[in-house]
Order: structure tokens, then sequence, then C-alpha cells
């Protein structure tokens, strides 16, 4: 299997193949966590208009996002694995609105094969899902803001070297891959009392290692990118 590496905005639209955008702190563990949590879908807007849009059309949806990091006045709730693990989301369809994950899985779906949610948490479950396929396979880390220029989320790279590297068959040290993510800039916040958009729960949950037996997998429905869980043979 031929493993390609990508980052950022301008990575998920040149992105081939299978295409896992990956985004730990914290958009596509948030998913993972409210997909355990009973959600039956995911639901990706890019901006929070679309959000509100899609509540006053469906009045069960659940906003779940951030803007800059921090909640959107108006939805129900930020982008937090701490809370979706708190909640009761069986058979609920959430609509995940982020500043950087969420960007690029939109700008890769037009370029893409196959379209994969990737953290740590459904790690091995993606890495079974991408073999099953059989393709080439892009790993996009997005880092922060989802910006085309001055990523700064190593999270993010660590999951996509660990990927890579379970793929490819070749060894790799997880102590140093976890030291990346502890040191990233949005761990420090994690752990900063001071900054109230990020939780210590939610950094210690996003690194629970393949956590999860299932994989998210996001395609269009009637227009919308929608992601469900999947949890491969």
């Amino acid at each position: 299997m031929r493993v390609r590496r990508a980052r950022g905005l301008a990575g998920a639209r040149g992105a081939r193949g299978t295409v896992v955008v990956i985004d730990v702190l914290r958009a596509f563990t948030t998913a993972a966590y409210a997909c355990a949590s009973g959600a039956r879908a995911i639901e990706l807007v890019g901006t929070p208009e679309e959000g509100f849009a899609r509540k006053v059309a469906e009045a069960s949806l659940v906003l779940v996002g951030e803007v800059g990091g921090r909640p959107i006045a108006g939805f129900e709730h930020g982008n937090s694995p701490e809370r979706m693990q708190q909640l009761e989301l069986v058979g609920k369809t959430l609509v995940l609105r982020s500043s950087s994950g969420v960007q690029g899985a939109l700008v890769a779906l037009a370029s893409c094969e196959a379209l994969f949610l990737g953290s740590l948490v459904s790690a091995a479950a993606t890495e079974r899902a991408v073999r099953a396929l059989g393709h080439e396979v892009t790993l996009v880390a997005m880092g922060a803001g989802g910006s085309e220029i001055g990523l700064d989320g190593p999270e993010d790279d660590a999951c996509a070297e660990l990927m890579a590297a379970r793929l490819e068959g070749r060894p790799f040290e997880w102590a140093a891959l976890e030291r990346l993510v502890r040191s990233s800039p949005a761990a420090r916040a994690a752990l900063d009392p001071a900054e109230t958009w990020i939780s210590p729960g939610d950094l210690e949950l996003a690194l629970a290692v393949d956590r999860f037996d299932f994989a998210l997998r996001a395609g269009l429905e009637g227009g919308r990118l929608v992601a469900r869980p999947a949890r491969p043979a």
C-alpha cells in the first residue's frame, strides 16, 4: 500500500485515493466520542450559519462546534470530547462545525475516492478500513486553524506517523509520539487553568489510542457531507 503524507488545507486539496483527514485536538476525537455515546451520524458544515440553517430545517439536530476553538453562541455544545462522553446521544444526528478538521474534510471530498475522519482514538479501526479498500492512502494532518500555512498541530502529525508506521509495517515509538501530542499548543492550553475552551479531560480522552472499534467514514448524503461509524471486518 502506498502511503502519502500531507498537511493542512493545501494538503487536503491535493489528497488522492483514500484520504484520512486527521484532527486529534479536537474535532474528530469529539466526533468519535459522540458516536460512542450513541450518535448515529455527524453532519459536517463549514460555517456556524450553515449549522443554524440546518437546525431550523430539522429541530432534532444537535449543534456542536467552535470558532477559533471557542464554543459558538447558540450551539448546544462546544467542540469537546469530554462533553460528548457525558451526553446521551442515542439515535441523534450531530451537526459539527470546526475551524480545522471539518474544513479539511470538506476540501478533501472533491478529489478523494474514500474519506475518513482520523484521530488517535479510532486509529486502528481506520487503518483496517483503509487496508480493506486497497487504494493508496493520503494521511492529512490538519494542524491548527485549517490554514494554508502556519500549521502548529504536532498532535495531528503524531497521529499521522502512528497510522503510517502501522500501515507500512515499520516500527514506531509511541512514547515519543505521545510527547509530541502533549507538547502541542492545544495540549498546553488544555492544562492552563486560565483557558476555558479546552480541558484536561479533552486532552486525556484524545490520547486514548485505539479506544474505539469503529472508523468514521464520510460521504455525501443528499448533498451534505455526513460521517457514520463503520466497523471494519
